[in-house]
């Protein structure tokens, strides 16, 4: 019997991260599955055939997806012509929902079975894409525990698999010369997390190195990232704070307060259990379409998840120095309030689940083929 094939598309960092533990989990669960697709450096390592490297196609906020389309163009009509010639028993779309949801009506209309992990976020805004997701998908996988009692309103079943962000810090090990590797002093850490795109770090940093400046018992650091030019740090640099390349973990594991652009970076500072601030600035232009758009409270995961104000939030014309010092000062010396936000803590980790999303998930992908 021949093996069954899937192909698998993801196209940033973190989806190619969850894409190839999906790949790994599922291989280790059916060694004879044949994967191909469009991801990164994890994904090929992981063992999937690369049509495409996703970094040929990435682009990020609205001017540049403007501008960038005739490229995304060429790339969705040639990972189109390798779908077919591959002929896939079944497609597996992990988040990156503007390119992956045109995919997917694609193959729903050549009669291959759609199954989505990470859907996009359709609750935030427009939420009649939920239509549009019901309509092309076979199967969805969530990994927020909100998103299932969303998507039953669309009249649609989505499997609820946990999340991969948990498995990635239970499988976490830390670094015993952190401290040394680095060359830090051994002062208490404050974790800088500016992001992991160029326009977020090139926007959140400046702010962030000048609060810490007024916290002389603190070393400020910051999470840097090696797939960035190390220029974008150079302030940082200058002003005196060590940057650690590819280090988060390592360092949210030593760090008594965080300074975080919203992200999943904030879910992964919730789950070591590290105090935050989140922050958030992008364009005026780009912020007054979002905000004509987004229809929900919260931006940040540990929030959105909570269903209420678990840490504060410092977006737009609220992201200004002396509202980080404030709030930063607070979670350094109030003990009561850092209770309370470590408690908050808890309940996600109890909304989570402790249940493994790319076992689960690989458990249904299996299934599914069979049938």
């Amino acid at each position: 019997m021949a093996s069954k094939k899937i192909y698998i598309i993801c196209g940033e960092r973190s989806g190619d991260l969850h894409a190839s533990n999906l790949v790994e989990e599922t291989l280790r669960q059916d060694s004879s599955i044949h994967f191909r697709g469009m991801g990164g450096a994890y994904s090929s390592k992981a063992g999937v055939e690369l049509a495409v490297d996703y970094s040929e196609v990435a682009l990020m906020g609205f001017v540049e997806v403007v501008l960038g389309f005739r490229k995304v163009l060429k790339y969705l009509n040639l990972i189109k012509k390798d779908i077919l010639s591959f002929q896939p028993d079944l497609i597996v779309l992990v988040d990156y929902g503007g390119f992956n949801m045109k995919i997917a009506e694609f193959a729903s209309a050549k009669n291959i079975p759609v199954h989505y992990y990470i859907p996009p976020k359709v609750w935030a805004w427009n939420q009649k894409r939920a239509l549009k997701l019901k309509a092309f998908t076979d199967q969805v996988y969530s990994i927020l525990p909100f998103e299932q009692e969303f998507f039953k309103k669309y009249g649609m079943d989505v499997a609820y698999v946990g999340n991969p962000l948990l498995d990635e810090v239970k499988k976490f090990k830390p670094h015993e010369f952190f401290f040394q590797k680095n060359e830090l002093s051994f002062k208490p850490i404050v974790a800088l997390l500016p992001g992991s795109r160029k326009q977020e770090v090139t926007a959140m940093l400046s702010k962030m190195i000048e609060v810490a400046q007024s916290f002389d018992q603190m070393q400020f650091v910051v999470a840097g990232v090696e797939s960035l030019d190390a220029q974008v740090y150079e302030s940082a640099i200058k002003a005196g704070i060590k940057v650690v390349f590819d280090q988060t973990y390592d360092l949210l594991h030593h760090a008594i307060a965080a300074v975080v652009t919203s992200g999943t970076a904030t879910l992964e500072t919730a789950l070591f259990r590290v105090p935050q601030v989140v922050v958030y600035r992008t364009s005026t232009i780009s912020y007054q379409i979002a905000k004509r758009l987004v229809q929900i409270e919260f931006i940040s995961l540990v929030n959105l998840i909570a269903q209420r104000e678990v840490v504060k939030e410092l977006i737009q014309d609220d992201f200004s120095i002396e509202k980080i010092k404030q709030e930063l000062q607070a979670l350094l010396t109030n003990q009561v309030y850092k209770g309370l936000m470590l408690q908050g803590y808890d309940e996600i980790l109890e909304k989570i689940g402790e249940q493994s999303a790319s076992e689960t998930t690989a458990k249904m992908l299996l299934e599914a083929l069979k049938k």
